[in-house]
Formats: C-alpha cells, sequence, structure tokens
C-alpha cells in the first residue's frame, strides 16, 4: 500500500532527524571519550597515615606539556580513577597530560594541610616530569571552586622548596605557569555578599570545621584567612589567569573573581574574567568550556 505523499515527507524528516541525531551521538561521544593511557592512584604523599594520590592521563598524541587538575569541591575530594576523560576532554584533545590530583578532605584535613598537600603533588609531577615526558618548566593548572582556589593558591604562594629538604620531591617548585579555572574563593578575609558570609568576621559558615580548630578565635582566624586568600598573595610574578565565573552565583559571587582581577591589573598582571550572566555555581555547558580552557594553556603554555 502507498502511503500518502505528505506523510512519506514526514517519515523521511523523521528519519533524517533521527540519523542527524545519531551523527551527533556519536561525535560527542568521540569528542568526549578519546583514546588515553592511564595511571591511577600514583601516590604522592602522605597525611594522618592515608596515602596522597594522583591520577595520570595521558593522551594519545601528547604535545609535551601538563596540567594538574585540582579534584576539589568544597575541600572535598574524590578517589582514584574518578576522574574520567570526559571531564577533561577538550585538553587531552589538545595533547595535554592531565594530573588529577585528590587530597584527603575536610575536616579530617584542614584546608591548611591540603593546600600544603597539593603543593606537594605539583612538586611531585615536577620532580617526575621526565618520567610522563612533560616540560617541567611549563605546568598549567585547572579546578573549580574549591578547585579554583587551591588554584590560586599555586599560583600566587607556589615556588620552590627548601633546598635542603631531606626529600627531591619537596625541594622541587610548587609553581605554575599559567591557570584556567571555574569560579573560584580568592579572599577569606572578606566573604562579602556570598552566602557563606555570617557578616562576623568569621569563616564561611558551611566550613567552620575546614580550617582547624582555632577558627572561633576572630585573630586567629583572620591570620589563617589572610594565609589562605589568594588575593592577598598576588605578586609581579602571577602567571596568566583565566576565570570562568557564574553571574548570579551567590556562593562564590562575581565579586571574588572582580576584586583579584582588579588587584592583579594594578600590578600589570594577566587575569581575563569570562562571564555567564544568569549562571550559579555551575552550568550544563561547562564541560564544552573547557575548550577555551585549552586554548588558555595553548596560548601560555606553548
Amino acid at each position: 500500500m502507498k502511503l500518502p505523499r505528505p506523510l512519506r515527507i514526514t517519515l523521511q524528516a523523521v528519519a533524517a532527524l533521527l540519523g542527524l541525531a545519531a551523527l551527533l551521538a556519536a561525535l560527542l561521544a568521540w569528542y568526549f571519550f578519546p583514546g588515553v593511557s592511564r595511571q591511577d592512584g600514583v601516590v604522592y604523599g602522605q597525611r594522618h597515615g592515608r596515602p596522597l594520590t594522583l591520577d595520570v592521563i595521558q593522551p594519545a598524541s601528547p604535545n609535551g606539556l601538563g596540567v594538574a587538575l585540582m579534584v576539589s569541591g568544597g575541600w572535598k575530594s574524590g578517589k582514584p580513577g574518578e576522574v574520567t576523560t570526559w571531564m577533561c576532554a577538550p585538553l587531552l584533545r589538545r595533547g595535554y597530560t592531565v594530573f588529577a590530583v585528590c587530597h584527603i578532605s575536610q575536616p579530617d584535613a584542614s584546608v591548611q594541610e591540603i593546600f600544603e598537600d597539593v603543593q606537594r603533588g605539583v612538586r611531585f609531577i615536577r620532580h617526575n616530569a621526565a618520567t610522563y615526558a612533560i616540560n617541567p618548566e611549563r605546568l598549567g593548572v585547572t579546578g573549580g571552586s574549591a578547585g579554583g582556589h587551591l588554584s590560586l593558591m599555586l599560583a600566587t604562594r607556589g615556588g620552590p622548596g627548601p633546598t635542603d629538604a631531606p626529600d627531591p620531591v619537596d625541594r622541587a617548585s610548587s609553581a605554575v605557569q599559567a591557570v584556567a579555572i571555574f569560579y573560584p574563593v580568592t579572599d577569606l578575609v572578606d566573604l562579602g555578599t556570598s552566602t557563606e558570609n555570617l557578616q562576623q568576621g568569621g569563616p564561611p559558615k558551611s566550613f567552620t570545621k575546614s580550617f582547624g580548630p582555632t577558627v572561633t578565635n576572630l585573630p586567629a582566624w583572620t591570620n589563617i584567612a589572610r594565609a589562605l586568600s589568594p588575593l592577598h598573595h598576588i605578586s609581579p610574578s602571577l602567571p596568566p589567569v583565566l576565570i570562568h565565573q557564574g553571574g548570579a552565583d551567590t556562593l562564590t559571587p562575581p565579586e571574588q573573581s572582580e576584586r583579584f582581577q582588579k588587584r592583579a591589573h594594578e600590578l600589570q598582571r594577566t587575569v581575563e574574567i569570562v562571564l555567564h550572566p544568569g549562571k550559579k555555581h555551575g552550568w550544563l555547558t561547562m564541560l564544552w568550556d573547557v575548550r577555551s580552557f585549552a586554548d588558555w594553556f595553548d596560548r601560555h603554555l606553548k
């Protein structure tokens, strides 16, 4: 039985759309799941008797450069193997070897200890650069929220370790040469309009156990907050920084990034902000935005 022409046209159109959707799905699957080799759970140190680990994700065609991914949200971290290739596919597609640096989550480790540990992670990567076939002098860093904060801490306070350290890893530098991040905490001294601000000069309200037992003492907290605020450690050696920021973020509002940028510009350092109007603390297209991170690292690491 011959179908009426309008119905045939409709069915042909539906078939074409389904074929196009299948092709698009296949292309997305191809892009976000590139071929890689992995070493998960590489031990780079110890904290409180527990191993500190990182995952090494190497692309099929490496470009000789590495990017350290701070696996941290709310200063809580993941387990070996939890960072999947689709999370960093744009970097892997460009040839970057990704080092997913995990840490002991707060409150089991304080944020002060966490920063010490991710410094150890970067030092471990740099010390073993030859093993991973990357340039130890050109290392990028990325992350979001607490991972963005740790990235900026490395950018502002990272540097050579003690020359007399017994462990050669600890003698290596924890400095980074380029930063690309999402919505970071930049100033714990002044939380501004953040919903975490109790307006009492103390720590973020959801993280009072994250910075050790002395945070209830206001003078002690002020010293801790300043030490852990990238804004207060910007120097003329600050590497280029790219920040993607949600315009409607109330947890780490745009002013956190804007004040960091203003201070950096006063020292003639490069900080660019890409504002996403109406977006809060995370949005669906963030994975696609990582392409601009790859562009940034191409510009500043190569």
